[in-house]
């Protein structure tokens, strides 16, 4: 894709995403702040705050799992390199515990791919997996939606016993909804 490609993509995917309404009435939303080829989210982040949205960001641990912390604009993020792992964008202020997830309206996750049922694959790592697990312990039920590329709506991903569905994918072109992730 060329950046304006990525660009546009982008702003298709913050407009898709905002006309849910699970956004529309959340007043904390779990997100990320994409790197390399996955679709931008700044745009949409930046919305969110301003719509007066809480948005916390996760901070990876030595362990791969996520601490959170509050993103207030885009001078609120830093660039940390994490050893031999990719280099992400993680919140620069107060840590609030990896517990902090637990009272998201919705959380937005990254993905390579997502398929019909709502099954999502992840990089490997496990970090969200961890998530998913805490949300569940704790009694949490947000909305959980992965943000993709049209392309990366397949028909079918593996999983693991410890996977579990999503309620929605938005791509640049739209949302598409699933009943067992609900």
């Amino acid at each position: 894709m060329t950046a304006d490609d990525v660009r546009e993509a982008a702003a298709a995917l913050a407009d898709r995403a905002l006309e849910l309404p699970e956004l529309a009435r959340a007043r904390t939303v779990a997100a990320y702040v994409s790197v390399g080829t996955e679709p931008g989210t700044l745009t949409l982040l930046d919305a969110l705050r301003e719509r007066g949205v809480r948005v916390l960001l996760p901070a990876l641990l030595p362990d791969n799992d996520l601490d959170w912390g509050a993103y207030t604009g885009e001078g609120s993020v830093a660039r940390v390199q994490h050893g031999g792992k990719m280099a992400l964008f993680e919140p620069s202020g107060e840590r609030l515990g990896p517990d902090a997830v637990a009272g998201a309206d919705v959380v937005l996750l990254p993905g390579l791919a997502v398929d019909g049922r709502g099954m999502r694959l992840g990089r490997g790592g496990g970090s969200y997996d961890r998530v998913l697990e805490r949300l569940e312990r704790a009694g949490a039920r947000p909305a959980l939606v992965v943000l993709l590329y049209d392309s990366e709506v397949v028909a079918h991903v593996p999983e693991e016993a410890h996977d579990r569905l999503v309620h929605a994918v938005v791509t640049p072109s739209g949302v598409r909804r699933f009943r067992s992730g609900a």
